[in-house]
């Protein structure tokens, strides 16, 4: 599983025209073990061990910035990412699904199937922003 991760990170590194470091790969290879949860830096901090904490956060902005990630808002008030499924690029996210928060566990899972609708707003008004968060009990939990 591992060396696949490994190949994989290479390859999204290589796709988005991204230097290969040590850093940028461990915390690909976070992220594709992971990739039904979203996580926050200080998880990624603790998969990482002795990891430099700047280093992270501009590699976290670069894979936001190049489509690689995307935040997870979850109402929980911490900034967690997950891996982007769809055929996000640099110019365009397609992260408009909604997010499911377990009030157990803390975990937050990307629920794709279910996409935030598009709202009509009234005139002048502009959206920067639209999330879905839904809060209860993973099945894990539930169990």
């Amino acid at each position: 599983m591992a060396e696949q991760s490994t190949a994989r990170a290479i390859q999204l590194l290589q796709e988005n025209a991204l230097r290969k470091t040590n850093m940028r790969i461990d915390v690909l290879n976070i992220f594709l073990d992971h990739s039904e949860t979203a996580l926050s830096s200080q998880e990624l901090e603790n998969n990482l061990g002795n990891s430099d904490r700047v280093t992270l956060y501009r590699t976290l902005k670069t894979f936001e910035k190049k489509g690689i990630i995307h935040q997870a808002i979850d109402g929980s008030g911490v900034t967690k990412y997950a891996i982007c499924q769809s055929d996000c690029t640099e110019h365009q996210h397609v992260d408009d699904h909604a997010h499911f928060h377990c009030n157990d566990c803390g975990k937050t899972l990307c629920l794709e199937q279910i996409s935030t609708p598009k709202i009509d707003l009234p005139s002048g008004y502009e959206a920067s922003a639209n999330y879905i968060v839904i809060q209860g009990t993973c099945s894990q939990c539930n169990s």
